[in-house]
């Protein structure tokens, strides 16, 4: 599989659609570009040629997550011309379909004749074909005026191209068109596309418009962030476009939406994935958790199944669209996530606090409860009373892999180490689910408490002994001083290697203002801190590799919590020195964050290096940028308490954040703060808003 490269590919995406191409906008066959859509790529092959050639490349710019725009020119055109007097601009956006709109420009004082083709093929190959290099041939066309047909073998999905105006070929779409004097021209390339089974349209979960044209919902904010660092600014400003490109809708109640993982390997429900950005978007986007909430509860797991291993009261992993085949051997649902029921939970009380009203709160307790029995029945497999996950077998009847070696965020097989690099065994027991699992019974504890029903007493106190539990069995020490483990392993041994995911505990209450201050010191030492952002794995473990998914890489959304954690514990420098990396490293990436890049030492490079197949645009990456806004001014909510708190982290990186339009409960508030001085006005909030200074 050819391998993508932040600047050598384009991607566009809405929805569950995506469009991979070259730098020109050409889809070309042979790696992994293409038109997808519903896991399947529907195009394989969409290359523009002019006269036979294609076009010179100028200029590439992205316009949205959803839309780009590709310049380009013809070589002069009349003889005796020095320099090209045609060019062109490709407008391309996806919207349900492809849409191509290609403008050409003649400056000549003459006219010019063209001929302009496209190429087209469809392999109709599942994201897991093409993920793991796995090639298919082509399929045949079919010829009918202005457009091409193309048909998958088993007949249930088709791909139609056309050129208006033009003269469909064999695989071509031809159009001969004439640019007046120093005038221009449109061409325009239109592609949709359909899949059926038992005769049903699966447009899922895509919604489009009567007639065939597709349109995805798109997420709507009204908040506007302005600052002083035009870096930032441009950061959150690209990141919650991402995030509406990344919107899908539930087809069992399409007012319901949830951000897809990640494109182009991800571009589904993934629950963990949904409820972390859920909740770093949640201040900008509360419709986002809302909906994301109720999607998860309606595939809330109710019976046993060792294959998706469906548990009572356990949130849905993944989902995936299509037959079998078309799936590459994925399961329609899978269930094998040791942490998303407990955040599901941590989720539901963050909504509540700000503004989930009650009688949305009360549909969803009976799910909230059925998550926290999950914790305590089924999510402790050995019954040492920690959370953990155990291996089975592999494969199905027909061999396809099933399952994950890992089942926390770090689900890569070798994910969990040693310090002198040996990889944990399974059953595993995460250090940050314990924090998941505290946080979640505590606040479970006080949403029953607010309802007026049983448990509360019950699982505060579950709460606390898993809090004494884990100071005994976590904590270790090393040369550079105390810090929690990783993991437990298969023989309860605690699992040494110094990783990033003791930063998610300082979130959860789970630590005392002592361990806080241990792993504060662990996060920004230069083992951990790479000066672009938090490495998963210390630079001195031996299993330590800068470009490995999970053993040293830095994952912005990792970091992002870290910061927060950081921020709402009071330990402002070593926020904000985590919070500049990832800052500083934005611009390198176009303002895009990326799923994860290579953990190189900052002071070792001139620019983050990519890691070679990160999701672009991707969910949590994206939802980071305004969790770290959020942590720079400390914003908490309790909207049934009536209150919100800032507590800006003195001093901010830059020296004025302006944001206008913070959603909370039905109304909003706007907040300034520049230099020393803090601002707030609140419109129709219903809260009384309380200045801190940090701890």
């Amino acid at each position: 599989m050819t391998e993508r490269g932040p600047l050598s590919e384009v991607l566009c995406v809405r929805g569950d659609a995506f469009v991979m191409s070259s730098a020109n906008g050409d889809i070309v066959p042979g790696g992994d570009q293409g038109y997808y859509d519903r896991d399947t790529r529907f195009l394989d092959r969409l290359e523009l040629r002019i006269d036979g050639r294609p076009p010179i490349h100028l200029a590439t710019v992205s316009t949205g997550g959803d839309s780009a725009l590709f310049h380009a020119c013809l070589p002069p055109t009349h003889p005796g011309e020095a320099d090209p007097t045609v060019s062109l601009v490709r407008q391309r956006v996806v919207d349900g379909g492809l849409r191509d709109r290609i403008t050409l420009r003649n400056a000549s004082p003459l006219p010019v004749t063209l001929d302009v083709h496209v190429r087209i093929g469809a392999d109709f190959a599942s994201v897991q074909d093409v993920k793991h290099g796995r090639t298919l041939e082509e399929v045949d066309a079919s010829a009918d005026g202005a457009t091409l047909r193309m048909t998958s073998g088993d007949g249930m999905q088709w791909t139609r191209v056309v050129v208006p105006g033009g003269t469909a070929e064999e695989r071509r779409l031809v159009a001969i068109v004439t640019i007046p004097a120093r005038g221009e021209t449109v061409v325009l390339i239109e592609a949709d596309t359909s899949s059926s089974h038992d005769g049903d349209e699966i447009r899922w979960p895509l919604v489009r418009a009567p007639g065939g044209t597709g349109v995805a919902s798109r997420a709507t904010t009204r908040t506007s962030v302005d600052c002083s660092d035009g870096r930032l600014r441009r950061l959150v400003d690209r990141s919650l476009r991402d995030l509406a490109s990344l919107d899908q809708r539930d087809p069992e109640a399409l007012g319901d939406r949830y951000a897809a993982a990640g494109s182009p390997w991800f571009l589904t429900l993934f629950g963990r994935d949904a409820l972390w950005t859920a909740f770093m978007a949640l201040p900008f986007d509360p419709e986002l958790a809302r909906g994301t909430l109720r999607v998860l509860a309606r595939r809330q797991g109710t019976r046993f199944d060792p294959i998706s291993e469906e548990q009572p009261g356990r949130i849905v992993h993944e989902v995936r669209f299509g037959t079998p085949e078309s799936r590459g051997g994925l399961l329609e649902r899978s269930y094998g996530s040791i942490d998303a029921t407990p955040l599901f939970v941590i989720v539901a009380h963050e909504a509540w606090r700000w503004g989930l009203d009650e009688e949305e709160l009360v549909a969803l307790m009976p799910h909230v409860e059925a998550a926290l029995t999950w914790m305590r029945e089924y999510g402790d497999v050995d019954g040492d009373g920690f959370l953990e996950y155990a291996r089975h077998a592999d494969t199905g009847d027909d061999g396809h892999v099933r399952r994950l070696a890992n089942q926390g965020w770090k689900d890569s097989g070798d994910g969990i180490r040693f310090a002198d690099g040996t990889v944990a065994g399974p059953p595993i027991a995460l250090a940050e689910v314990q924090g998941y699992a505290y946080a979640a019974a505590v606040r479970g504890a006080e949403l029953l408490e607010h309802l007026g029903r049983p448990g509360a007493a019950e699982w505060r106190r579950w709460a606390a002994t898993l809090r004494r539990r884990f100071r005994e069995a976590y904590w270790i020490e090393d040369a550079l001083g105390p810090y929690p483990a990783i993991a437990l392993d298969e023989h309860k041994r605690p699992v040494d290697g110094p990783a990033s995911n003791m930063g998610h505990l300082l979130m959860t209450g789970m630590l005392d203002t002592a361990e806080i201050a241990h792993v504060a010191r662990r996060l920004t030492h230069p083992s951990l801190a790479s000066g672009w952002g938090l490495r998963t794995l210390a630079a001195t473990s031996g299993g330590f590799n800068a470009l490995s998914y999970h053993c040293g890489s830095v994952w912005p959304h990792d970091t992002a919590i870290a910061v927060w954690g950081l921020a709402r514990t009071g330990r402002a420098a070593e926020a904000l020195m985590l919070a500049r990396g990832l800052v500083d490293a934005s611009p390198w990436f176009d303002y895009r964050l990326p799923e994860l890049f290579a953990g190189f030492a900052a002071e070792d490079t001139v620019t983050p290096i990519p890691y070679p197949a990160a999701c672009r645009p991707q969910a949590w990456a994206s939802a980071s940028a305004l969790l770290l806004l959020r942590s720079m001014l400390v914003i908490e909510a309790d909207v049934p308490h009536g209150a919100l708190t800032l507590r800006p982290l003195v001093p901010l990186p830059c020296e004025r954040i302006e944001l206008t339009g913070l959603r909370v409960a039905d109304g909003t508030i706007d907040v300034t703060v520049d230099g020393g001085a803090v601002a707030v006005q609140v419109h129709d909030a219903g809260v009384q808003v309380a200045i801190e200074a940090q701890r």
